[in-house]
C-alpha cells in the first residue's frame, strides 16, 4: 500500500539514517522561531511551522521541562527560557573573544561617542555577541543575539572582504541579496566591487544599507592563524557619522580591531 500523503510538517529532506533526528530537528526549529519571534501562541507556532497543534504542544512542553522555553500564562504566549542563557554563555566562553573585546569596545565607544559592537560569522549572517552602548538619546542598538545579513552590515562586509572566499561564493550563489533600503547592494557585482574597496582601505562602511538614517564602520578581527573570526564596528545615526568623518573613524575602528586581533594571538 502506498504511504499516505503527509499534510503537515516539513518535507523529508533526508532519510533518518542520513544522521539527523527528525523530532530533535523540529524542536530546534521551534526554538529558533521563538528566539526570532517571541510571544507567539501555540497556534501561531503551529501555523508558522506547518505542524499540527498537538505535535507543537508536545514539543513546547518538552522544551519547557528543560527550561529552554517558557509560556506566559496570562497571554498564552511562548518565549525562549532561561536555560538558553546558560547555553549561550557557554558558547561565549569558548573562545574568550567576548571578554578580551570588552575593554576595547568600551574604549572605542568612549573615543567615538557611538555604540561599539562585536560580531561573528553565523551562517549567512552576522551574530552580534557584545556591545558597548553609547548614552546618546539617538543611538544604534544591536543586543547580543541579534543577527544581520552579511551583505548590508559593516561587520558582515568586513568578514566577507577578509574572510574565506568560499563564504562569499556561497552567499552570492545561494542567498538572495535582499533589499532593505535604496542603498542596499543587491547584485553580486556591486557587492564584490565594494569588498574590493574594503580590502584596499582596511575597513567597511555601511552607508544606510540596512536601515535608513543609520551608518556603520567596521573592521575585521584575526586570530593566530590569520583567519578573520570576528568584526568590530561603531554604528550610529547618519547625522553624526557624516561622510567627512568616515576616514577618521575607519582608522580608529581598524586600530581597535588590530588591538583585539593581537589579544587573540594574531
Amino acid at each position: 500500500m502506498a504511504e499516505p500523503q503527509r499534510k503537515r510538517g516539513r518535507p523529508r529532506s533526508a532519510p533518518e539514517n542520513a544522521g539527523t533526528i527528525q523530532a530533535l530537528d523540529r524542536a530546534l526549529d521551534i526554538l529558533d522561531l521563538l528566539a526570532a519571534h517571541p510571544g507567539l501562541t501555540l497556534s501561531e507556532v503551529a501555523e508558522r511551522m506547518e505542524q499540527s497543534p498537538s505535535t507543537v504542544h508536545r514539543v513546547l512542553h518538552t522544551l519547557a521541562s528543560r527550561g529552554v522555553a517558557e509560556s506566559d500564562p496570562a497571554t498564552q504566549s511562548w518565549h525562549i527560557g532561561p536555560a538558553t542563557f546558560r547555553l549561550g554563555s557557554a558558547f561565549m566562553r569558548r573562545s574568550g573573544i567576548v571578554e578580551r573585546a570588552r575593554p576595547i569596545l568600551r574604549a572605542l565607544m568612549e573615543h567615538t561617542g557611538e555604540t561599539a559592537n562585536l560580531g561573528i560569522l553565523n551562517g549567512d549572517a552576522v551574530l552580534f555577541v557584545s556591545q558597548a552602548e553609547t548614552q546618546e538619546t539617538i543611538r544604534a542598538f544591536f543586543p547580543p543575539g541579534t543577527r544581520s545579513p552579511l551583505h548590508c552590515s559593516g561587520i558582515g562586509k568586513a568578514l566577507l572582504a577578509f574572510g574565506r572566499p568560499e563564504t562569499l561564493a556561497a552567499l552570492v550563489e545561494h542567498t538572495p541579496l535582499k533589499r532593505f533600503t535604496d542603498k542596499t547592494l543587491t547584485t553580486a557585482e556591486a557587492l564584490k566591487e565594494d569588498l574590493a574597496r574594503i580590502r584596499h582601505r582596511g575597513f567597511a562602511f555601511d552607508d544606510e544599507e540596512k536601515s535608513r538614517g543609520m551608518r556603520c564602520i567596521a573592521a575585521p578581527v584575526f586570530d593566530l592563524t590569520g583567519e578573520a573570526v570576528a568584526g568590530i564596528s561603531v554604528s550610529g545615526p547618519s547625522h553624526r557619522i557624516g561622510h567627512e568623518h568616515v576616514k577618521t573613524l575607519g582608522a580608529v575602528v581598524a586600530a581597535a580591531a588590530q588591538d583585539l586581533s593581537q589579544a587573540m594571538g594574531a
